[in-house]
């Protein structure tokens, strides 16, 4: 998704869920090696018309129990919750978060008076959401896999402005962003599974394996064994992904992969955005394009190459697949960004540790 730069998404409600580690050693000079195993958790899907969405739920933060399904978004750093149900009612004022001091400590959770706005989606249109720097202990997950996630920084929302001025519902926008870089926003928020203890012998990093296309339906659906934190040797080297190194920017590493992607008879060159945020439409940035060139009409092919090799073609249809061309002239965005659809024929990995990407056509 876009934040600024990174989000392009039509907003949808979310749904609450009813959701249901320590060691020691006696050794005083050489700590225990622990050969550590990736952990594997399951998210939900759902559907609303052709939007798709996948969520990951929060069940804790700081000593706060809560029920949340957050989009799990490939294409932005960071966690970003509404402040509602989460502060007491009374730190949150239609003017802002209420911090004393360096920062005010409240059910596990360090607020501080470092505000920012985020801004969704691009030229063409924008909403924004106005909040503060906190810092909490998470858990993700639910009774059948969890996962705890220490001192994570985190962008608390008070409130969310659509490019009309209306106000949305409390949490309309909790995004778990799990991109490689940085925010945009405030440098301090960066992917909240980068704080997961990894252990010995793991790479620091995620997997997606393929969406399951029955399972977008119009009630949140479980989908086990979705999402693997923690990257083993086998799965950098020698499990078929095509590994693409990212470029290092003033926003840390980004996710943009170089490539070129061929639509209507041409070929043009392209920026690729792989984003789970994004939940219906593929926008294809063509800086020759029209001003009215619009959606690709169905039956229509597309295929991606990146410049490590990596190929995907898809077809449009009226109900998946769905790809718009913009101009980045209008926009002022130049990716082309890969809708969750994408997801549903390729696996996918972030490899924190030594900046890359991996890709994969399943």
């Amino acid at each position: 998704m876009k934040v600024k730069i990174y989000l392009k998404a039509q907003i949808i409600g979310f749904l609450a869920f009813i959701l249901i580690f320590s060691s020691c050693t006696k050794d005083k000079t050489t700590p225990a090696v622990v050969n550590a195993t990736p952990v594997t958790l399951g998210l939900y899907e759902y559907s609303l018309g052709q939007n798709k969405r996948v969520l990951i739920p929060i069940t804790q933060v700081g000593t706060q129990t809560v029920n949340y399904g957050t989009i799990f978004d490939t294409g932005s750093p960071g966690l970003t919750i509404d402040a509602t149900g989460i502060l007491p009612a009374s730190m949150i004022t239609s003017a802002g978060i209420t911090v004393t001091g360096d920062s005010t400590v409240v059910n596990g959770i360090t607020v501080t008076p470092k505000t920012a706005t985020i801004s969704f989606g691009d030229a063409t249109g924008t909403t924004k959401e106005y909040g503060n720097l906190a810092y909490a202990n998470i858990k993700v997950g639910n009774s059948l896999g969890s996962l705890n996630l220490k001192r994570v920084p985190i962008f608390l929302y008070y409130k969310i402005i659509d490019g009309t001025g209306k106000q949305l519902s409390a949490h309309s926008a909790d995004v778990f962003g799990v991109g490689p870089g940085l925010s945009n926003t405030r440098s301090e928020i960066s992917s909240p599974l980068r704080f997961f203890e990894y252990g010995t012998g793991l790479t620091s990093g995620f997997k997606i394996a393929t969406l399951n296309t029955t399972s977008f339906l119009g009630t949140p659906t479980y989908v086990s064994g979705l999402l693997t934190i923690g990257l083993t040797a086998s799965d950098l080297s020698s499990s078929n992904f095509i590994m693409h190194p990212l470029t290092n920017t003033t926003s840390g590493y980004s996710p943009n992969i170089p490539g070129t992607i061929t639509y209507s008879g041409k070929t043009i060159a392209a920026q690729f955005l792989f984003d789970t945020g994004t939940p219906s439409v593929t926008t294809i940035e063509d800086r020759l394009a029209t001003n009215a060139i619009g959606a690709l009409p169905a039956n229509s092919v597309v295929t991606i190459t990146t410049n490590r090799g990596f190929t995907y073609t898809y077809t449009t249809s009226n109900t998946g697949n769905l790809t718009e061309v913009q101009n980045p002239n209008n926009t002022a965005d130049y990716r082309t960004i890969l809708s969750i659809d994408f997801f549903i024929k390729n696996e996918y990995l972030t490899d924190y540790d030594n900046h890359q990407i991996g890709l994969k056509n399943n």
